[in-house]
């Protein structure tokens, strides 16, 4: 009986896609990896904020009720 090892590597990269290699590996990665031939482009940005933060400005977005801060004076305005 054969027995097949598959082996799989996760990187992560940081790409500047505004110059001219950034744009020619993107395009490389992208070519790979519509092709199916084993190349995966899981996540191609990175969400940086904290999940508990992003829920709690989407609440704060459904919520009608808003605050008026002065910049000026802003501690004042939150009282």
């Amino acid at each position: 009986m054969s027995q097949i090892i598959t082996s799989m590597t996760t990187l992560t990269i940081k790409i500047n896609e505004r110059t001219k290699a950034g744009k020619s590996f993107m395009a490389l990665i992208e070519s790979f990896s519509k092709k199916g031939d084993g190349v995966e482009i899981i996540s191609d940005k990175k969400n940086i904020y904290n999940p508990e933060f992003v829920k709690m400005v989407k609440e704060a977005e459904a919520n009608p009720v808003r605050i008026k801060v002065d910049p000026k004076n802003v501690w004042q305005s939150l009282k």
